[in-house]
């Protein structure tokens, strides 16, 4: 390719861009050359510039692709030098004239920045106490804190407060006399916890005037927010932040005003010396130093300017400012605690004896008490100034030819109609807001069609910033493979963050196998995909305050994020206040693309509206993307939406005071929908429309799975006989199967299918592997036998993930008979009939890009008879004439557990009514119809309220979980027996997803995180590992305890008590044998070999699983993972 560089340089940085440029290029002058180069070589020029580029940097790269055309391909540094074509400027100017960087739309920043500046004054006034200050000396003991400074703190400003109006307590603030610096301290009005009996009694949020109840929640919340103490049956409290037992959401009605000292740390030492030390100040406090002083009256004066203006506000209902203000005020705290050199920091008062804090490398004491509160407000001003267009000094990816360029393939046409639709409301999109919702159905191209609408509602100029959240790693890893590999976007371009480092490198080893052997699909190559990254400042304020924290830049530094929704997450859902920095200011700086949220927990549901709030409330724009969407679900989100893009419009919105209109679209592969929706039931009816027309289409698509329902029988009295009676029934289902849906192998003439027998639990499914085995294959039959599920070392579940991926693309029918693993298999085993057999957990129903020809399923729910649905014949259009699915009537919990909830865990039945099942026969629960044909269009349009039937229908139960969980309830779920309502009691609405964004000012605390916690499991779990013995010839089981410091594990051997292993003899059964690994020393032996680690190393990294504690311990083999012992 032929390039053209322009370098508009200035000072040193000329020079060392010549210095470079001048070994890859010739000079057509004093700033530019031109040269042939390839495309690993501008990539490595790329580079070499990106990493010397300095503040006077700036370098446009043009590809000159014929004679009258050449394209801008990159600019390095100060891209302000060149225009979006890569044009020089003839002229220019110094003068601003259109002053348009002096105009922002933060219409409460000053109030935010007097806010945060005035708590920044008075964060860390607790530390003056006689208790934090001997924790700072060399030497002393590290224990738990009674009380936390930031308690004390707030009880200080309490007592200055006192009974003041918020007008009066200013005016002490500007002017103080001697008795308001003796307020602070004096006896009786500052109110000693676990010493003052009257401190019990007077809650600092309930008797502080508005104002200062803002500061105080400041101050208070600058480390982590207030969560509600907790006691077990017995009264006993709990560690804090567990869960309330019979928490009412009642209680959420003004939960400020109840929180005291234990809402902040258990203080339940009877101790009275060790409380004294708290609440004794031998060197009193900083208020009375001449620049607290000066700085403080500053402050207050400005503060008491904007109180007099608007007297009857109530800063703390907003969350817009609440929220940012905290923001400002955590990340000003982190980054000046964390200066060590002096020139960086303020000067305090000479010979201070209070101090704030301890170095970390040495643990001697740092700053002092005086100057760390004015540094701290120092930065917190500059934060808060940085806020304002914070988004555009960040890296963003523009005029992508990938994201633009129209499809060439007919099934993805409508990708450039979504597309076309998104750009025409993309100037009021970024005024209103978006919520976008992405049907199509699966093999339709979302993932890219998700980033192309993205990228057409950004602004061509500036470019696109987004991230993309999913469920699963595997998932996430996948996404963020297509995007490289589609778009050809480097690391600094788009960032893949999917928390466990060993899944991703196991991820990245098997692709490197994949392509040294041959099998990785070919890749789009960059000259095909030109496109801009505009670099950002990274000298912009709020960057170089994040620069000491490699991870917090990695989320931002991107301008498309994929990651699994745990990394956004603790923008609501963190305790602890640094965590939800970085995940806030990427909200508050891209947009957000929910991939899947239908497929979270119904419990996860919702932390995910926590999120979806947060965005609307940060200014995202958001794009919820599947195609099994219930209504429920989508209304819920888009409230949650809708009520912050309502705080985000009284903020930063053109028209403050007016409602919120969001602009909300549809789309799928047959239609493409635009709305502007202000309400709840404008945005209901637009989304019934359009799923009514996507219902009638679904209709009349060809029908790729058939299903059909097939009995299952008890067996016998006892759980071995059932189980063993199921994996009889498999075996014949799965015979019949094969004999109408196979392929011919061309070489050998063998007939061969690939099926899913599909499990509810992992336990049955580990005793069903074994009777298969046991049964064995009639004659003329071979069935290969895959046991998959999430109870395996990590080395061996990637192996077999890797493994079905390549086999189970069956985008080329064929080419399955050329993958060496299968054309091996074929060769030697001589029966005409090959049936491989996947026997899997529901891990197999999401995040794997699957294609079998047929499946079984035992049941759970009509959401993963959908899901799994799409993994048959995924890849291959075309219409059957017989069933490829077969469904057992009922499932095993039904027959080994009758009586009790049989569709649970997984599954949306519970034990009590109003949603428990009459019956567990899918005969009675579904439509024959439903049945028969098993779609998306159950799940997405369901019957009227009136009409649905939560005992009697399995679709029915879901939707109207769904509604009890994602929507406002307007009267109890469970109606109060008479006997009830007699003795006085009300009835209680349900603590669900709507309760985050509809009771008011709950978000100031973390009980609902506490209440309705994101991915909580309550099964206590043990980590554990396969290690080698010392000659290397054998596996040993160990149980990784922590160590005595962070980061490092102790391995104790349980292998003779807790590992029971399944003998090989169990394993061969006739005609019937593994697939998959079937030696676990021989597989880690391959990857440490690979890897160049030792065998040790290697295990202790990828040879660990976590399990459900048991104290029986485990049966394991390499073909079969983990179960429970019973």
């Amino acid at each position: 390719m032929n390039i053209l560089l322009i370098s508009q340089c200035s000072k040193n940085a000329l020079t060392e861009t010549r210095r470079i440029v001048d070994q890859f290029a010739e000079r057509r002058g004093d700033r530019s050359w031109q040269t042939a180069i390839t495309q690993q070589g501008l990539d490595t020029l790329y580079r070499l510039l990106r990493k010397t580029a300095r503040k006077n940097t700036a370098v446009a790269c043009h590809w000159i692709r014929g004679k009258d055309h050449s394209e801008l391909l990159w600019v390095v540094g100060d891209a302000r030098q060149f225009n979006s074509q890569g044009a020089v400027p003839t002229n220019t100017t110094k003068r601003n004239i259109l002053r348009r960087e002096s105009e922002n739309d933060w219409h409460g920043l000053q109030g935010i920045h007097l806010l945060t500046s005035l708590a920044a004054m008075l964060h860390d006034l607790g530390k003056a106490c006689r208790a934090f200050q001997e924790r700072l000396l060399p030497g002393a003991p590290f224990t738990r804190n009674v009380y936390r400074h930031e308690w004390i703190s707030l009880r200080l400003f309490q007592a200055f407060v006192g009974g003041s109006t918020d007008e009066e307590w200013l005016q002490r603030l500007i002017a103080p006399t001697p008795s308001d610096d003796a307020s602070w301290l004096a006896e009786g009005q500052l109110l000693r916890d676990g010493l003052d009996s009257a401190a019990r009694k007077s809650k600092p949020f309930a008797i502080l005037p508005p104002l200062a109840r803002a500061v105080a929640w400041l101050v208070l919340t600058h480390h982590r927010l207030p969560v509600m103490p907790a006691e077990d049956e017995k009264g006993r409290r709990l560690w804090l932040g567990a869960r309330v037992r019979d928490f009412r959401s009642e209680q959420l009605a003004k939960l400020l005003n109840v929180v005291d000292a234990d809402w902040n740390e258990l203080s339940d030492t009877p101790d009275r010396a060790a409380i004294d030390a708290y609440w004794q100040f031998p060197h009193g406090l900083p208020v009375t130093l001449p620049a607290w002083r000066k700085r403080a009256a500053r402050i207050a004066r400005r503060l008491l300017e904007q109180h007099r203006a608007t007297p009857a506000r109530d800063w703390i209902d907003d969350p817009f400012v609440m929220h940012l203000s905290r923001l400002s005020l955590m990340l000003a705290d982190h980054h000046y605690s964390s200066l060590t050199d002096k020139s960086e920091r303020e000067q305090g008062e000479k010979g201070y004896p209070l101090f704030a804090n301890t170095r970390r490398d040495t643990g001697a004491r740092n700053q002092t008490l005086d100057e760390h509160l004015l540094g701290v407000t120092k930065h917190a001003g500059v934060i808060n100034h940085a806020l304002p267009g914070f988004e555009h000094h960040l890296p963003r990816l523009a005029r992508h030819k990938g994201l633009r360029k129209r499809s060439q393939d007919a099934r993805f046409r409508w990708q450039d109609q979504a597309t076309d639709t998104a750009a025409a409301m993309r100037e009021r999109a970024a005024r209103q807001g978006a919520f976008i919702v992405n049907m199509a159905s699966t093999g339709c191209g979302k993932t890219l069609a998700n980033a192309r609408i993205m990228n057409a509602l950004a602004d061509p100029l500036k470019g696109m910033r987004c991230a993309f959240a999913l469920g699963l790693r595997t998932l996430t890893l996948q996404t963020g493979r297509a995007f490289r590999d589609l778009l050809g976007l480097s690391d600094a371009e788009l960032a893949i963050k999917v928390g466990g480092a060993t899944s991703r490198e196991l991820f990245e080893f098997h692709e490197r196998q994949a392509e040294q052997s041959g099998s990785a699909s070919s890749q789009s190559l960059l000259p095909e995909d030109g496109h801009v990254l505009f670099e950002g400042n990274a000298e912009h304020p709020l960057l170089q305050r994040l620069s000491r924290d490699p991870q917090v830049r990695s989320l931002l530094a991107a301008p498309l994020l994929v990651c699994t929704v745990d990394h956004l997450t603790p923008a609501t859902e963190s305790q602890r206040g640094g965590r939800q920095i970085a995940p806030m200011l990427r909200l508050l700086s891209g947009d957000l693309v929910l991939d899947e949220p239908d497929d979270f927990d119904i419990d996860d549901l919702p932390a995910l509206t926590r999120l979806v709030h947060w965005a609307g409330l940060l200014g995202s724009r958001v794009l919820l993307s599947s195609a099994t969407l219930p209504p429920a679900l989508v209304e819920g989100l888009f409230l949650a939406y809708l009520d912050g893009r309502a705080w985000y419009q009284r903020n930063r919105g053109e028209r403050p005071d007016e409602a919120p209109a969001v602009c909300c679209a549809w789309f799928d592969e047959f239609d493409q929908v635009q709305q502007d929706c202000a309400d709840s039931a404008g945005f209901l009816g637009a989304h019934q429309s359009f799923v009514l027309k996507r219902h009638a289409r679904l209709a009349k698509a060809p029908i790729r799975r058939l299903g059909e329902l097939i009995p299952l029988p008890a067996g016998g009295p006892t759980a071995a006989d059932i189980r063993a009676g199921f994996a009889h029934a498999v075996r014949e289902a799965a015979l019949g199967l094969h004999g109408r849906h196979h392929s011919v192998d061309a070489k050998t003439g063998k007939r061969v299918s690939f099926g899913l027998v599909r499990m509810a639990n992992i336990d049955p499914l580990f005793d069903v592997a074994l009777a298969l085995y046991a049964g064995g294959m009639p004659e003329g039959h071979r069935l290969h036998l895959c046991a998959y599920h999430s109870q395996y070392p990590l080395l061996i579940r990637s192996a077999i993930e890797t493994r079905l991926d390549a086999t189970l693309n069956r985008r080329k029918p064929e080419a399955v008979f050329e993958l060496p693993d299968i054309r091996e298999r074929l060769d030697r085993s001589p029966e005409p009939d090959q049936l491989f057999i996947v026997l899997g957990s529901p891990v197999t129903e999401v995040g794997r890009d699957h294609d079998y020809d047929w499946a079984i399923v035992e049941p759970s729910s009509v959401r993963s008879l959908i899901q799994l649905a799409g993994r048959i014949r995924r890849h291959r259009p075309g219409a059957v004439e017989t069933a490829n699915l077969l469904v057992f009537d009922t499932n095993l919990k039904h027959l080994e557990s009758p009586g009790k909830a049989a569709f649970c865990r997984p599954g949306f039945e519970q034990d009590d009514e109003p949603f428990r099942l009459r019956t567990h026969r899918l005969a009675d629960l579904l439509d024959a119809e439903e049945v028969r044909v098993i779609d998306a269009r159950p799940r997405i349009l369901p019957k009227p309220d009136e009409q649905l039937q939560p005992t009697l229908r399995l679709v029915d139960l879901e939707h109207a979980r769904m509604r009890q969980q994602m929507l406002p309830q307007a009267t109890s779920s469970a109606p109060l027996t008479a006997r009830q309502l007699r003795s006085g009691q009300k009835p209680k609405t349900a603590l669900n997803a709507a309760s985050h964004w509809n009771a008011p000012q709950v978000w100031l605390t973390a009980v609902l995180p506490q209440q309705q916690r994101f991915r909580d499991d309550p099964t206590a779990t043990v980590d554990v590992a396969l290690l080698p013995t010392e000659d290397e010839d054998d596996y040993v089981l160990h149980r990784i305890d922590p160590g005595k410091k962070k980061w490092e594990s102790v391995y104790v051997q349980i292998e003779n008590s807790q590992n029971h292993r399944i003998p090989d003899s169990q394993m061969r059964g006739e005609r019937v044998e593994p697939w998959g690994e079937a030696d676990y020393l021989e597989a880690l032996n391959a990857l440490a070999e690979s890897l160049e680690m030792s065998l040790p190393a290697c295990a202790q990294r990828y040879g660990t699983v976590s399990l459900p504690d048991s104290e029986q311990g485990w049966r394991f083999h390499p073909a079969l993972g983990f179960t429970k012992e019973r």
